[in-house]
């Protein structure tokens, strides 16, 4: 299945919401229990899940069969979920409308059930699913989709993510895409394209063909457009694509260097930093008039630059210390701060959806890390390092941060990494070759 046959903008897809979620997200206290996250650290016992094989018919099979695989690879990889295996099974569920027998998933140690039915009818395919607190016998929600068998996996997601909200009261993150450099050859001489996936590594497409040098690609609000920065014939371009049609426009082409250009909360400015002789500063385009405006300027290496979800402030990294930092400053340039004091050098600051925290690379002691810091500096917490880690973008729900990590030696490539913001759940996000520089996508519905 391609990415291109979603058609996500605006739900183009035309997926038919029929039932509205049943006693959403009504948890009893027992379950509740069960995925209390602590945000500041520590490990999350995860909760035993059980996901029954959808039920299926009119020639739905594999249709009903990719959705619960979905679902169950999701919560899986989440942490905070242990799917538990189909094989102890005691009860197989072979009635949709008939009440579990929920003794039987007590007795394997199950908290929830999630059971399903996927219909072929007409050329279209009707889905339904049904979300059970084992212990108190309650429905805690029940959606029904009309749509067609290509969007399977799709419909994964999306009753993964009304899963996820419903147990741990966080929003989902599941129907997402990420954008990112793949990179393919020998390591003198990779090819680097920008390429586009779901966000759990499935239906990878290329966007651009490999000629170019292509950097930084970043999602604007609207999910279906990018910006990012192509070197062609050695001249560096900012450019705007639609990644549904793959159509895309000239930002601007600077004399100078540009670097890490990234829309505006309301999708209608692009900020970057340009070179000028040895130092560079951080300037904003407006994407109606075209018109450039210059944040700072300072006689020091500027960039980096990312906007408070408001758009009333920008994160940015600085040399002007004499070393790499972080520091805040007001959309206008106004009250430029430092905010990074620890022992190191700070880089690609990017601030988390929900306005709580930024999150950085930070080099020092001959490693690499990826950490969390509050706006105003305090907070500061270590998730992961290693040899070579950079380049954290953030999961919608502010709750997951995907970034590239660097191996060493001559068949050594970058390859795209996720942990929580707890520092717990680390792992490999799977691509075809070699990965880097990955954008995460907001939420498509």
């Amino acid at each position: 299945m391609k990415a291109t046959d979603f058609h996500f903008h605006k739900m183009r897809l035309a997926i038919t919401w029929a039932v509205l979620v049943l006693a959403v997200f009504a948890l009893s206290r027992g379950a509740m229990a069960q995925t209390e996250i602590d945000i500041t650290g520590g490990r999350v016992d995860p909760l035993p899940i059980a996901i029954a094989p959808f039920l299926a018919g009119g020639g739905a099979e594999e249709s009903g069969s990719t959705i619960s695989g979905v679902i169950t690879n999701n919560l899986g990889r989440s942490g905070y979920f242990a799917p538990l295996d189909p094989a102890t099974f005691i009860e197989q569920i072979s009635n949709f409308e008939q009440m579990p027998n929920f003794a039987s998933w007590r007795q394997i140690q199950a908290k929830a059930l999630v059971t399903g039915q996927a219909y072929l009818e007409g050329g279209k395919m009707r889905v339904e699913f049904r979300l059970w607190d084992v212990n108190t016998q309650q429905q805690l929600a029940a959606q029904q989709f009309t749509t067609t068998p290509k969007n399977a996996r799709r419909i994964g997601h999306m009753i993964s993510d009304i899963i996820y909200k419903g147990m741990t009261g966080i929003d989902g993150y599941f129907d997402t895409r990420i954008v990112f450099v793949t990179e393919d050859g020998p390591k003198d001489k990779r090819i680097k394209k920008l390429a586009i996936m779901d966000q759990d590594g499935f239906n990878v497409r290329a966007l651009t063909d490999g000629k170019d040098l292509v950097l930084t690609p970043r999602f604007s609000p609207s999910t279906n457009e990018i910006t990012y920065m192509s070197f062609g014939n050695a001249e560096p371009r900012v450019y705007l694509m639609n990644i549904d049609t793959k159509q895309r426009e000239i930002v601007g082409e600077f004399p100078n260097m540009s670097f890490s250009p990234r829309f505006s909360p309301d999708g209608q400015r692009v900020i970057m930093s340009l070179q000028d002789g040895g130092n560079s500063n951080i300037y904003e385009l407006d994407l109606r008039s075209r018109q450039l405006r210059q944040i700072t300027n300072v006689a020091a290496i500027n960039t980096a630059p990312s906007y408070s979800p408001d758009g009333s402030q920008i994160v940015f990294e600085s040399d002007r210390g004499g070393t790499q930092q972080i520091y805040v400053m007001g959309s206008d340039g106004s009250g430029q701060n430092r905010i990074s004091f620890g022992n190191g050098r700070y880089s690609t600051p990017v601030w988390s959806p929900d306005g709580q925290y930024v999150a950085f690379t930070k080099q020092g002691g001959g490693k690499f890390s990826i950490g969390v810091m509050k706006p105003d500096g305090s907070g500061e917490r270590i998730l992961t390092e290693g040899f070579h880690n950079e380049g954290p973008t953030w999961a919608p729900n502010s709750r997951v941060l995907m970034f590239f990590r660097d191996t060493q030696g001559p068949s050594g490539g970058p390859q795209l990494w996720s942990v929580d913001i707890t520092g717990y759940n680390e792992q490999k996000v799977p691509t075809p070759g070699f990965g880097s520089d990955p954008a995460w996508s907001p939420k498509l519905n």
